[in-house]
């Protein structure tokens, strides 16, 4: 029997642990955090002292922290008691981070000790109260980061502790809390954009468990489910799709302690076992560009053999079963978002047998919107739109199908904070809201992702020049790491930023000088303009190639700002 729809987070919370209190809930990878009943638990308690420290309902209060079990708590806290969310990410330059705490009008601030220098020059007399995230401790007014871990701990863990107050807080929570509604306002997400303009996304409760409920109504998930978090918990993909869906439906969580090097991966997957990961296609692509790809051009036999289809399929197959042991084992979901993944790396993926999924959507869908499950997932498609959720083209192409992808659905966004402006320019007079990419629907419903509607070149012919297509066949050279197409003039150029690893292994041992050293790459960068212009359509030419000497810049999905480097 299908259970009813859960439509706010304080429904989440209360399912959770009535159905499933005694399951690992909220964890560290090597060890401690919280079973459902515990998760609970400290909920009412620190939802009980934010309202003895005057926090209401409607009331913004932010989270700045890494992904930790405590993180989870706060959110929860803030939501189920009628609050909103302010989630930072932690890759935001200070100077963004006080902007979004004026902005918000920020009531109070969880942050992590890691990242208190973000914050310890900051004032704002809406800013009544600031707790250490690591462990709910009262930070002091005017606390420098070096006086932090000695000052006085006098705040919510001594509270916590207390038998009496848990009690207090139960009564507290029952008594004095306001009933939250499916249209309250859960959260305000502020994007870190390719464009440059940060907005503060408004979701409500009913947005979050719309896409919730959908997303396991297309892919069940199991309470045995064993989720390894690796993506940042204040964006919106990693928030709904690995935190929100594994507790409705009961499946534990494990946080790691450092950046998911493979140093630190590798050991949590063989320890854990994951059923269920979630990635930005820059992960998968560097396994494969540095540790698969490799293998298959070893030498020349095997170079050849790869080229025979049946063959390679074969070998993809083979090596597909040892990336499944690398991943611990286990693994019957590994999701893909955030940007486009290389057709090279899911060519492999896909004749591997890895379980994977390419799902689509926006900070302003809360976010998911279309996907596919890894049993029928279709090469450089997404999937189709999920249950209860619509996608229109707008204006298509009479040929190609092609035009600015659409959508409406209870997933959608309230708008965007304190901008009416802004939010009337994404929506259509007739509701629908407007991604800003362009697509084009498919067999089956499959929704196909051609690249940003600001980003699409115009050729000398009328023609539609895609510059996430051109990048993609950039990427699939050797000793490529990432690349960014754009126009300049009426020309398209590219910058390429190559692996200056791979470049040493090659050359560092054979002496040559530095002058010598840049003929080579230059010699590089012409061979890559010569193999990728035998590869595009002839508008989609590259007139030339500029090395890019540093990483490009990127948003927390990994893509990069194209702002920075295109105006």
């Amino acid at each position: 029997m299908k259970s009813r729809p859960i439509t706010t987070l304080k429904g989440l919370l209360d399912n959770c642990v009535e159905r499933y209190a005694d399951n690992a809930c909220l964890s560290w990878a090597d060890g401690g955090g919280y079973s459902y009943r515990e998760f609970g638990e400290q909920v009412t308690v620190l939802q009980a002292y934010l309202q003895e420290h005057s926090v209401f309902p409607g009331d913004r209060v932010a989270i700045l922290g890494e992904n930790m079990p405590n993180w989870g708590v706060a959110y929860f806290a803030i939501t189920t008691m009628g609050a909103v969310a302010v989630p930072i990410l932690p890759e935001f330059h200070p100077d963004a981070v006080h902007h979004i705490l004026r902005h918000g009008e920020c009531k109070a601030l969880f942050v992590s000790e890691h990242l208190y220098s973000k914050v310890e020059e900051f004032s704002f007399e809406s800013m009544k109260l600031m707790l250490l995230l690591d462990d709910f401790d009262l930070i002091p007014p005017d606390a420098s980061k070096d006086t932090l871990s000695k000052s006085l701990r006098a705040g919510v863990r001594e509270f916590i502790k207390s038998p009496n107050r848990k009690t207090q807080a139960l009564v507290s929570r029952q008594e004095g809390v306001a009933k939250v509604m499916a249209d309250d306002l859960a959260c305000i997400i502020y994007t870190s954009g390719t464009t440059g303009n940060s907005k503060g996304v408004m979701l409500s409760h009913g947005n979050l468990m719309f896409d919730v409920e959908a997303a396991v109504e297309l892919f069940p998930i199991e309470p045995e489910d064993r989720f390894l978090s690796i993506l940042p918990l204040s964006h919106t993909y990693e928030c709904t799709l690995g935190f929100l869906i594994p507790l409705r439906c009961g499946s534990s969580i494990y946080y790691l302690k450092k950046p998911p090097t493979a140093g630190v991966l590798l050991p949590a997957m063989a320890k854990l076992h994951p059923t269920v990961m979630l990635s930005v296609p820059l992960v998968i692509e560097k396994i494969y560009k540095m540790r698969i790809q490799p293998k298959f051009s070893a030498n020349l036999l095997i170079r050849t053999l790869y080229r025979v289809p049946f063959i390679r399929k074969m070998l993809n197959r083979l090596a597909g079963k040892k990336l499944l042991e690398t991943f611990g084992g286990k693994l019957r979901f590994f999701g893909i978002g955030g940007a486009a993944v290389s057709a090279e790396t899911e060519r492999f993926l896909k004749e591997a047998g890895f379980p994977y999924a390419i799902g689509y959507g926006l900070t302003e869908t809360a976010p998911l919107v279309a996907g596919a499950k890894p049993s029928n997932t279709r090469l450089r498609a997404t999937g189709p739109a999920f249950p209860g959720m619509e996608i229109r083209i707008d204006s298509p192409d009479p040929v190609s199908g092609e035009g600015e992808i659409q959508i409406k659905g209870g997933n959608v966004m309230q708008g965007y904070y304190k901008a009416p402006e802004a939010t009337a320019e994404v929506f259509t007079d007739d509701g629908w809201f407007r991604t800003g990419d362009l697509g084009y629907i498919g067999d089956g419903g499959y929704l196909y992702i051609r690249g940003r509607l600001k980003n699409m070149i115009l050729g000398p012919g009328g023609e539609n020049i895609y510059p996430e297509e051109i990048e993609g066949v950039i990427n699939e050279q050797d000793v490529v790491l990432e690349s960014l197409v754009f126009e300049r003039e009426g020309k398209i150029l590219a910058r390429i930023y190559l692996d200056y690893d791979k470049l040493d292994e090659i050359y560092g041992k054979k002496g040559f000088s530095e002058t010598e050293l840049r003929s080579i790459i230059e010699s590089l960068l012409d061979e890559i303009k010569v193999t990728v212009n035998s590869r595009v359509s002839s508008f989609s030419r590259l007139n030339q190639i500029i090395e890019q000497r540093e990483p490009f810049v990127k948003t927390p999905t990994m893509k990069i700002k194209r702002f920075l480097y295109v105006e």
